[in-house]
């Protein structure tokens, strides 16, 4: 069984990082995908939930391998 798993500098902080390439939270730059770690995503929530906006959804599998066939 073999697993995939990315490594990128976060685009909020620029920690370099693991992730899901599919379900990483991301921000487009440029038509672009860019990956955010956990730690950027949980911090603009907080600010989103004072605001009295929803935050994001962070999917359970986001920062972990993914199963290839």
């Amino acid at each position: 069984m073999a697993y995939m798993t990315c490594t990128a500098p976060c685009i909020g902080c620029g920690k370099l990082f693991s992730f899901n390439p599919y379900r990483v939270p991301s921000v487009r730059v440029n038509g672009v995908r860019e990956p955010c770690c956990r730690q950027c995503v949980e911090r603009v929530n907080e600010l989103r939930l004072e605001k009295g906006e929803e935050p994001f959804v962070i999917p359970g599998d986001a920062y972990e391998a993914e199963e290839c066939l």
